[in-house]
């Protein structure tokens, strides 16, 4: 699936009253050149300082706040009580899922919607419309799974 664009969310933010102001579309394309990092506001807020020494932190969480509400982003807080922020994909009628790694804390995307038939009989059973769900798995990634084997071959 293909993410949100810049001109996308200039649309977004123009039908909602909002202008795309130089410091809302250097956060955006931050979100866009890092989409697979899910970064915190911090996060985003340390590579604006970079190119946008001006910006303020109080920026970037109005803007995130602003662009969660428009449902350009969406907000995904895991474990560690952080808010992160994913950019969101065109067509999605969901979340997407994650897989969690309990070692390295490396974060990877699931695009799959695996939970069609569960949510149609959610909602058949219980009369309740689902808008969307949130899933991660937790597990051991591929390359700590490597890193594990190795170190017990070799250990």
């Amino acid at each position: 699936m293909l993410q949100l664009s810049l001109p996308d969310i200039k649309s977004q933010l123009q039908r909602a009253g909002f202008k795309l102001t130089p410091q809302r579309e250097a956060l955006v394309q931050v979100l866009i050149d890092n989409k697979t990092a899910h970064l915190s506001a911090e996060e985003i807020f340390m590579l604006l300082k970079q190119t946008h020494p001006d910006i303020g932190l109080a920026t970037v969480y109005r803007t995130l706040e602003i662009l969660t509400q428009l449902n350009a982003v969406k907000k995904v807080v895991f474990e560690d009580g952080i808010a992160r922020y994913d950019l969101k994909r065109k067509d999605s009628g969901h979340s997407h899922h994650h897989l969690l790694c309990s070692r390295c804390g490396v974060i990877e995307e699931v695009f799959e919607d695996l939970l069609s038939q569960i949510e149609k009989n959610i909602e058949a059973d219980y009369q309740f419309k689902i808008l969307d769900h949130r899933l991660a798995f937790h597990g051991i990634c591929k390359v700590c799974q490597s890193l594990e084997r190795d170190s017990g071959l070799n250990g």
